[in-house]
């Protein structure tokens, strides 16, 4: 049994509390509101998980030191705005070596650093490590079968994630690749406000299709320059995660976009869909590394003006299909 500390008590946060106790791990949920950990320990659950009970092995405080104390693993579960200030509140409890594992997916605006690099720069003494794939948490809290990558600087750390997490329901795949799998997570939430704004226009499949086909193209063309792994984002925490996050209406990035193409503003739809909307602070760091790197990355620029430009979608889209033409795969040879 591994004593789990998960920090943040959101959907995501809380899934994986019922995933590890079901695996058999003594887990405990930390939020920063202690009115968030009153209703929840009342209720047995969560208000954005209504179908899920919370087991009642698992333990809730609002106490940072008692949800990180003796813990084998530290989840960090906040979303990616307060990744760097809850980092810095756990500085004082860590001890050396603990495992920090991060599950936000984001791009920190200012400083244009991965969320595991923030976690480091803040903790220095953490071992830290990430999660990703494509995994809703509405789906993963009922047990529908899913899988994941542990990514980790070192093969042990992610080999005992793997151990942790792993079940029948939830199985779990290694990588040495962390920038590749953290700047596939964040970019892919982009490509979904893309997706999202093309289905609130009225467009159909062959423009979803085209969306995360050419998403994943400039998704990778920036990991690789940033030293990511071209095999990473054509696995489970690049395309798997674009598909899904593009696709479900579990997505609240897609739902934003939705709400975009239909006439919304960015505040308005992230007003309605009444959750961090985590594409929304990406897009701007995904497009100042995209400029830092020398690439060319379209949608996430289309996206960047619909966003914070006033731009029209329907203006991007077409934008976006009368780009000069261009060869799809640069790097294939033709015989004449």
């Amino acid at each position: 049994m591994a004593a789990v500390g998960i920090i943040g008590a959101g959907t995501w946060g809380t899934a994986l509390a019922v995933l590890l106790n079901n695996n058999g791990q003594d887990v405990t949920i930390w939020s920063a509101f202690d009115t968030e950990i009153q209703e929840m320990s009342r209720t047995r659950r969560h208000k954005n998980l209504p179908e899920v009970v919370l087991p009642d092995p698992i333990q809730m405080t609002a106490d940072l030191r008692t949800a990180m104390a003796e813990k084998d693993m530290l989840i960090m579960a906040v979303p990616s705005v307060y990744v760097r200030s809850t980092a810095a509140k756990m500085k004082e409890y860590l001890r050396y070596g603990q495992i920090v594992v991060d599950v936000a997916k984001g791009i920190e605006e200012q400083s244009l650093m991965t969320m595991s690099q923030v976690i480091e720069e803040e903790l220095p003494l953490a071992e830290v490590a990430v999660l990703s794939g494509p995994s809703h948490a509405e789906e993963v809290s009922r047990g529908l079968p899913t899988t994941c990558v542990a990514a980790a600087h070192r093969k042990k750390t992610a080999e005992f994630m793997q151990s942790v997490f792993m079940s029948p329901v939830f199985r779990i795949y290694t990588s040495p690749d962390m920038l590749g799998v953290e700047i596939g997570a964040a970019l892919k939430n982009v490509i979904a406000l893309a997706a999202g704004t093309a289905d609130g226009l009225g467009c159909g499949d062959n423009t979803k299709a085209a969306l995360i086909t050419r998403g994943i193209a400039e998704i990778a063309r920036l990991g690789i320059a940033m030293g990511g792994k071209q095999q990473t984002f054509y696995g489970l925490s690049g395309i798997g995660d674009l598909i899904v996050t593009c696709a479900s209406m579990h997505s609240r990035n897609r739902r934003a976009g939705i709400l975009i193409g239909k006439g919304y503003t960015m505040d308005e739809a992230m007003k309605e869909v009444q959750m961090v909307v985590e594409g929304v602070y990406s897009a701007k760091a995904g497009l100042l590394l995209a400029q830092k790197y020398g690439c060319d990355m379209p949608i996430v620029s289309q996206v960047n003006q619909v966003l914070f430009d006033g731009k029209s979608p329907k203006e991007a889209l077409a934008d976006l299909m009368m780009r000069d033409p261009r060869i799809e795969s640069s790097d294939l040879p033709w015989k004449g």
